[in-house]
């Protein structure tokens, strides 16, 4: 995570990540201006350009030569990157309503979020056709229909709804892949059949005669069946339905026409088109709220009838990124003139385009190549990224005294810029603190006399008759810019040792560090990243009970947790309980270390990261509730001193030997690419130490996971000894609890030599 150099002032929330926004973010990362903070909102943390979608689906491209990596692309420009879905905005406050986790505040906000398919309006088309947009949700379902058609026996149907460019452009790319596929498994490519509807008599109907005319004859050559003024009116399992009565079969029906606004967009108060879009100035501004821009397929210029192109998107890029920073400014925006005419390079499936724009169109081998050479310079921006770290220092950029403030606030800056007192003085302020914390609602627990809500010094708990008290503390500074699952993390982490010795959380006490800033800013960041905190608490049944909080460079968090355990020492879960013919078990992939390690370096692919993140917030405790059901001998939570490390830390109080299968070990997508890479965390020299353990560490050293069994965990899985006749049935148990991964890495073996107990084999 990278710590800001200057207190935040204002906050420039991005909705989407469409092709607007990728320019938006890519210009900050290039030339910051402090005080203003990014915070992109999307679903997904790749998404795909929209030129070169129909080249993956023909074959041409690879997933990843077609995706910007959000993540990678959030690091460089200093972003936040929050992957939820927008559900709603509330204009009010000022803030972005989410599905999964608190409203986000902005104050400015951009939304970029291209369109969504209207299928409703036709009975049965939402449940029977795989609507295209949006096309970050495409890849999906673009792979289930290539392996529905080569399970499909005989003739497969395939019908596309929509003949524009982006309909023509599709069904072709689609064709020509399935018939290659087809034809690699043995089977006929005349098997099959694909139908085109349009409720025009012409396809393209926003391109010249003479590239219709072009297109005409590609499909009649290739023998697609065009339905002309055929508008669908109905769509049931495997047929379709014209409105002049014609009925047609299709095995997969495609949905390429009738896109509009999201559905959320109506509830926003924003002023929309007669199609859902949001209807913008020529500033991008929209004409309803000068707070909040729009730009792609979402915006609907009210002075331009624009047609739904990515071109136009990108090109809204520059003059969204300049009126975003003059509005933050408080300067004048500047208008942005659409051109009127513009190239559209269209391709027929093959290696082979033509080109429209106005009136011209011409083809050929070379206008693919052409386009070809556009798309990925057009990639390349966004792909070639250099490290933060490293990277020459960027012009300079306005002073924070530029960035807009009401007095009150600016007050608030000059407090927040100004050298930082030690002690108490450096506690975060009441105002602030009584504001977050009282939008918090920790557990209800009988146990706790005195809590969070209570005025006093100190918490209370009791400990109930024939219960001993298990503590635990850990905090560690943040690793990601999401305060909320920053959150999640930290407390998960934090619970992991309780849940490894057998106990059941009962308490939680915070300390937290916040960068200074506005009021308003450290308010929702304490309350972002406390709401995270306190759902894997409550889940937990663990009552927050109070914790401390102040200032500091860099956002961290911290948990002290207390726990109950019956009061026999029988009844704890310790490491030193291994016997030898025990299977050693591990319940999550390792990896966490060299992946962010990785991200921080811009080095690790945003799908990986995410993988991570969704590992590290999976709980331990029904985890080591199984292990106990199963009679595991020994447990503990991977945490930062890594696989071998704790391995160590059972072995040697158990006085027994292990053997470790590093080809059994399960890995985090992405992990053994960075370790190849030799990116390591920061934490792994002092890991490597304990090399000194391993039996045969020359004979394995050049294992490609060899480096893994140092890497240090956040938030890892359950490692554990379970006596051999029950390992196969836990391990099932595990898997069917949400614990996928689960798998037997080695074995515990009697002891021969104390000095060196770990043996290794690939």
């Amino acid at each position: 995570m990278q710590a800001p150099d200057q207190p935040i002032l204002r906050d420039i929330v991005l909705v989407g990540g469409g092709h607007s926004h990728v320019g938006v973010l890519k210009s900050f990362g290039m030339r910051p201006l402090p005080g203003v903070r990014l915070t992109l909102i999307c679903t997904d943390v790749h998404t795909p350009y929209s030129g070169m979608l129909p080249g993956y689906v023909a074959g041409h491209y690879d997933y990843d030569a077609v995706h910007i990596d959000l993540s990678r692309l959030a690091v460089f420009a200093g972003a936040r990157l929050y992957r939820d879905e927008v559900i709603g905005l509330d204009r009010a406050n000022r803030k972005v309503l989410c599905r999964h986790r608190p409203p986000v505040p902005f104050d400015v906000l951009s939304i970029n979020i291209g369109a969504t398919p209207q299928a409703q309006g036709v009975p049965g088309a939402v449940e029977h056709a795989v609507a295209v947009k949006p096309i970050a949700r495409f890849n999906d379902r673009w792979l289930a229909l290539l392996a529905r058609v080569q399970r499909h026996p005989g003739t497969t149907t395939v019908a596309v709804v929509g003949a524009g460019a982006g309909g023509v452009e599709l069904l072709l790319a689609m064709q020509f892949r399935l018939r290659r596929l087809l034809q690699s498994v043995g089977r006929s490519p005349d098997e099959l059949v694909f139908h085109l509807f349009t409720d025009r008599n012409v396809i393209l109907p926003t391109h010249n005669p003479g590239v219709r005319q072009r297109f005409d004859a590609v499909l009649a050559e290739r023998g697609v069946v065009v339905h002309r003024n055929a508008a669908v009116t109905e769509v049931t399992p495997g047929r379709l339905r014209t409105a002049s009565g014609e009925a047609v079969d299709a095995d997969e029906i495609i949905w390429v026409t009738r896109a509009g606004g999201a559905p959320w967009l109506q509830d926003t108060g924003l002023a929309l088109d007669a199609n859902g879009f949001i209807q913008v100035q020529d500033t991008l501004q929209t004409v309803t709220d000068p707070a909040i821009f729009a730009a792609g397929d979402v915006a609907s210029m009210v002075n331009y009838s624009l047609e739904k192109a990515g071109v136009f998107a990108v090109r809204q890029g520059p003059p969204l990124t300049d009126n975003l920073r003059l509005s933050v400014q408080g300067a004048a925006l500047k208008p942005y003139h659409p051109q009127r005419k513009w190239l559209a390079l269209i391709s027929t499936g093959d290696q082979f385009a033509i080109a429209s724009r106005g009136w011209l169109g011409f083809g050929g081998a070379w206008v693919w190549r052409w386009k070809d050479g556009i798309d990925r310079r057009f990639m390349r921006k966004f792909q070639d990224l250099t490290p933060m770290d490293t990277r020459a220092p960027p012009p300079q950029a306005a002073s924070p005294s530029t960035v807009a403030l009401s007095s009150e606030e600016s007050l608030q800056a000059i407090s927040a810029i100004a050298m930082r007192c030690g002690g108490c003085g450096a506690k975060v302020g009441a105002t602030v603190l009584s504001r977050a914390l009282g939008q918090l609602h920790p557990v209800h627990r009988d146990d706790v006399v005195v809590g969070l809500k209570d005025p006093d010094d100190a918490a209370v708990v009791r400990v109930p008759p024939g219960m001993a008290m298990v503590h635990s503390v850990d905090f560690f500074r943040s690793f990601i810019d999401d305060p909320y699952l920053f959150g999640k993390v930290a407390a998960n982490h934090a619970l992991g040792d309780i849940w490894a010795m057998g106990a059941q959380a009962q308490s939680a006490t915070a300390i937290a560090t916040v960068p200074p800033g506005l009021e308003s800013k450290v308010e929702d960041l304490l309350f972002q990243m406390m709401t995270g905190a306190l759902e894997v608490l409550n889940a937990a049944n663990c009552a927050l009970v109070g914790g401390h909080t102040g200032e500091g460079k860099e956002l961290a968090l911290g948990f002290a947790i207390n726990g109950l355990i019956a009061d026999d020492p029988a009844q704890i879960l310790r490491k030193n309980g291994m016997r030898a013919g025990d299977v050693l078990i591990l319940t999550k992939p390792i990896g966490t270390g060299t992946l962010f390690a990785a991200h921080a370096r811009l080095a690790a692919k945003g799908r990986w990261i995410d993988a991570a993140l969704q590992s590290m917030i999976v709980s331990n405790q029904q985890g080591a509730q199984c292990l106990r059901e199963f009679g595991a001998t020994a447990c503990t939570d991977l945490t930062g001193f890594g696989l071998l490390g704790h391995l160590v830390e059972m072995t040697r109080p158990s006085a027994v030997d292990a053997e470790l299968d590093l080809g059994a070990l399960p890995l985090l997508d992405g992990a053994q690419e960075c370790v190849a890479a030799g990116i390591v965390s920061s934490l792994q020299g002092a890991n490597v130490r304990l090399r000194r353990a391993l039996r045969n560490q020359q004979a394995m050293v050049k294992h490609p996971r060899y480096p893994l069994i140092f890497d240090p965990q956040t938030a890892g899985g359950l490692l554990a000894s379970v006596p051999p006749d029950r390992a196969d049935a836990c391990i099932a148990a595990l898997r069917a609890l949400g614990y996928p991964h689960t798998v037997a890495i080695g074995r515990i073996l009697a002891q021969t030599d104390a000095l060196e107990p770990i043996t290794l084999r690939g």
